[in-house]
């Protein structure tokens, strides 16, 4: 009976029918390497169907065995060959076939060493990859081949089998099984794989690189993998095949060293054509590749050619430099790099390369890598910095008056909290190292010390923060730079050419809006006004507001901060030249402005000349027990109006002060916390008050728009009434998140990590947007804006805004733009080119779109960047 078609097993021929979503990329792979006339030995591509059927215990027919065996004369390596390679596989098995009769003609040819080493290495692997025996009894690199054979006796109780057709069944089977494993199934979900991905196999006929003569086995590419400059790199191993080795067994350079003999000086032409295939396979495969080979003898074989692994800097690298040669197009160069790995090149990162003194690990919240000393509290870290002193925040969480230490330091690391806590959004937004949820470290902030199991820390020491990684180490370590050049550059200027969504920045300060600007942000989509007040020189006016009692008097204190938000609006237009600036109205609760311990209400009545008495008073009465839903927002602007007319007014003259000298400015005014049309008419007509005040006291005409922050579920789903009343929506999905869920982002990663892990959330629901729930909500209040006015801006900004998958439902959602950290312009900027290109893939694949003939459109995309 003949084989069914999907189990067939297809010769790797240049005309085979062979596709990379059969029979893996491995195969695939082969295939374009044998279209290029490369020595590559006789393979054979065995699909993923045949693999699921041996694994559930139909081996291939006896006929297929024979075919494998009989094309292969007689020694074959069997390799995996997943769909995507960075899913990995279960391990090569090499010499399959080896048997005594094998060893003594091998014996003749290549002498007896040789053959010993060979069969040995067979055996071992044969026992700990297929028979499953003790690692321990085969790992003896001075046992011989008799040693092996009879331990093999010894704990199997029978002869290592002879026949090479029987081999390489319990090889596949071996192989099948261990793939669909609960272990392999973990590790490659974890890479990106569904649990149930498809695996082929690749039989090939052995090079042997043990013999006479220049022999043996290596690997080269022609990049450097971490910083992806063009150059040589690998070693050749001579007389060395997998755990087989001679006794003259060594390795030696590929290009002319000093310090030793190389493969160019051993084999010129062997090197020579080494380099030649290497300039092949990059225009050919489109790809910077690894190339495994093989000399025997002075005769080259190619056994395989891989993908180069490379960081992140090295990536940005490669891809421009392959559009730029003309090998792919600048869109395809885009889909190379994941969004998530420029930030790596934004910030100083630990050298790979250097030793690491790990103290704990905690969740890498903020990337970077920073070295500082330690401070225990905001006030430390402030001294350390007017000293000129770098240091390291450490705190057990951090809380709003922390803002100002967190300035002052080069990173952050805290005991508790998660992707979501108060130090993870703040460090994200300064661009500062951060480690949240460090469990391995226990704090005490009295004596100023910091323990980490039996290592003691104390306040000065220096420690280094790693906030890619997520680990802690002590000293200093090594660190790159940042690798901000013509490549990174390059890259995102295709970016904005190729999306249509446009990215903002958000900005606290004029610092931020001038990094958002040196990261090509197009405005600013949200400037947090609560920040401002922390400072101080301002902090004992906002105090005095709150303990004012009549309007009068809290206008008199307003009046103070008048000029100084004036000037720090004032700075934000000027630095962002034309480009428009969204000005969030103050948010929070007037409590995070009060102390709360009794020392600190001690220092503010003596401050303010009060009673202790009424200041407690007024600490307890402006209490709340849940403040996220109390007095804070737009009903703080509306009960106590004279904040917001102070702002608007501030904003209004640093308009008229920007326009005097030129700068054309349009400010934009976004309302915090709607969730009813009224709320907007209320603080509407307060606004237009004030600006038709500052019109007629500076005989100025200016324009602004004003605005609302959806951040209520009731917001989105009465949009359509909102819109009437507003120029803008923008979508703050911080909040959003947390009143559809009924989570408090500060607290949810106490139980987070379990909610994912048990499958009750796909993902933590602040780092990666929820589409079906808080996605919907988003639909919803667009769909509805736009039917009542068609012509409104819909945006967002917020955590989710700087998130790849999140910023690629915004581009599917036809939202105009994002804001987002500064740190996260660039990464924001390509998710948005390439969730375009994607659109405009799926919408067509064909001569048009500049992919080659034969190929798909998932060609374009880096490891795990598919059409979605």
């Amino acid at each position: 009976m003949d084989q069914p078609a999907e189990l067939s097993i297809v010769e790797i021929t240049p005309s085979a029918p062979v596709a990379a979503g059969v029979h893996g990329w491995r195969a695939k792979c082969l295939q374009r390497l044998v279209r290029m006339d490369l020595p590559v030995p006789r393979s054979f591509a065995i699909p993923a169907s045949a693999v699921r059927a041996i694994a559930a215990g139909r081996p291939l027919p006896a006929a297929e065995l024979e075919r494998l065996i009989a094309g292969t004369r007689g020694l074959v390596g069997v390799r995996p060959s997943a769909m995507d390679p960075e899913w990995g596989g279960p391990g090569t098995v090499l010499n399959v076939g080896m048997n005594a009769a094998r060893h003594a003609e091998l014996a003749q040819s290549l002498g007896v060493e040789a053959a010993d080493a060979l069969y040995r290495g067979f055996v071992q692997a044969y026992a700990i990859h297929v028979a499953r025996l003790d690692p321990d009894m085969f790992s003896d690199p001075d046992a011989t081949l008799a040693d092996t054979l009879d331990s093999f006796q010894h704990e199997t109780d029978e002869d290592f089998p002879q026949d090479p057709a029987r081999q390489l069944v319990e090889v596949l089977r071996s192989m099948a099984r261990a793939w669909e494993g609960p272990t392999a199934r973990l590790l490659r979900q974890a890479k990106g794989a569904p649990a149930d991905a498809p695996l082929g196999l690749v039989v090939q006929e052995m090079a042997l690189a043990l013999g006479p003569g220049v022999t043996g086995s290596g690997s080269i590419q022609f990049i450097d993998s971490l910083t992806g400059a063009p150059r040589i790199t690998g070693r050749f191993r001579g007389q060395t095949q997998g755990s087989a080795r001679r006794s003259d067994a060594e390795t030696i350079y590929l290009t002319r060293d000093p310090r030793g003999l190389s493969l160019e000086e051993a084999a010129p032409a062997v090197f020579a054509d080494l380099v030649r295939f290497g300039v092949a396979a990059r225009e050919r495969l489109k790809e910077e590749m690894q190339i495994e080979f093989v000399v025997a003898d002075g005769h080259l074989s190619i056994i395989d050619a891989i993908r180069v692994q490379r960081s992140s800097r090295a990536a940005v690298r490669i891809a421009v430099g392959l559009a730029r040669d003309g090998i792919i197009p600048p869109e395809q160069a885009l889909m190379r790099v994941q969004p998530r790995a420029l930030t790596d090149l934004l910030h100083h990162q630990v050298d790979p390369r250097a030793p690491r003194d790990i103290v704990t690990r905690g969740m890498p919240a903020s990337p970077g890598a920073a070295t500082g000393r330690i401070a225990f509290s905001a006030a430390a870290a402030q001294a350390a910095a007017a000293r000129g002193e770098a240091c390291v925040l450490v705190r057990r969480e951090t809380l709003p008056e922390d803002i100002r230490g967190m300035h002052a330091s080069v990173a952050v690391l805290t005991e508790r909290g998660g992707m979501s806590s108060h130090a993870a959004v703040i460090a994200r937004g300064l661009g500062l190292p951060c480690i949240v949820g460090a469990s391995g470290i226990a704090i005490d902030p009295r004596a100023r010390v910091m323990r980490a199991g039996d290592r003691l820390f104390r306040e000065g020491e220096e420690i280094t923060v790693d906030g890619t990684s997520g680990e802690v180490l002590a000293g200093a370590a090594a660190m790159l730079e940042p690798a901000l050049d013509e490549s990174f550059n390059q890259l995102l200027d295709w970016a904005d050419a190729a999306r249509s969504m446009k990215v903002r920045g958000n900005a606290d300060t004029p610092e931020d809006a001038r990094t958002a600007r040196m990261f090509g942000a197009q405005g600013i989509g949200l400037v947090r006004t609560e920040h401002m007040f922390f400072d101080d020189e301002r902090l004992p006016a906002m105090r005095e507001m709150i303990f004012a009692d009549r309007a009068e008097d809290r206008r008199l204190s307003l009046d103070r901060l008048l000029p100084m938000q004036r000037a720090d609006f004032t700075a934000l237009f000027r630095i962002m030249d034309g480009y428009p600036v969204t000005i969030r109205l103050f948010d929070p609760p007037l409590h995070e402005f009060l102390p709360h311990d009794r020392e600190g209400m001690r220092e503010l009545a003596e401050s303010l000349d009060l009673p202790l008495s009424d200041v407690v008073r007024r600490v307890e009465a402006l209490a709340e027990y849940n403040p996220m839903l109390g007095m804070r927002g737009v009903r703080l602007g509306i009960t106590v109006p004279e904040i917001y007319e102070m702002q608007a007014r501030a904003i209004f003259e640093a308009a008229v002060e920007v326009g005097r000298s030129g700068q054309g400015v349009v400010p934009e005014i976004m309302i915090p916390l709607v969730s009813a049309m009224r709320e907007v008419e209320l603080v509407r007509h307060r606004v237009e008050g004030i600006a038709a005040a500052v019109r007629a006291e500076t005989r100025t005409e200016f324009d602004y728009r004003l605005g609302v922050m959806v951040e209520t579920p009731r917001a989105a789903l009465r949009a359509g009434d909102i819109a009437e009343h507003c120029a803008f929506l923008s979508f703050g999905t911080n909040d959003l998140t947390q009143m559809t869920y009924g989570l408090s982002r500060d607290d949810a990663a106490r139980f987070m990590g379990s909610y994912v892990g048990q499958g009750v959330y796909a993902e933590d629901p602040f780092h990666i947007l929820d589409r079906e729930g808080v996605g919907e909500l988003v639909l919803i209040g667009t769909g509805r804006a736009r039917a009542h006015r068609p012509g409104i801006t819909v945006a967002m900004c917020g955590e989710h805004a700087g998130n790849p998958e999140s910023i690629a439902f915004c581009q599917r959602a036809g939202l105009d733009y994002v804001s987002c950290s500064p740190f996260r312009v660039p990464v924001a900027r390509l998710a948005a080119a390439q969730e375009a290109i994607r659109q405009r893939l799926a919408e067509s694949v064909g001569p048009e779109s500049g992919l080659e003939s034969g190929t798909g459109p998932d060609d374009w995309f880096g490891p795990g960047m598919k059409i979605r």
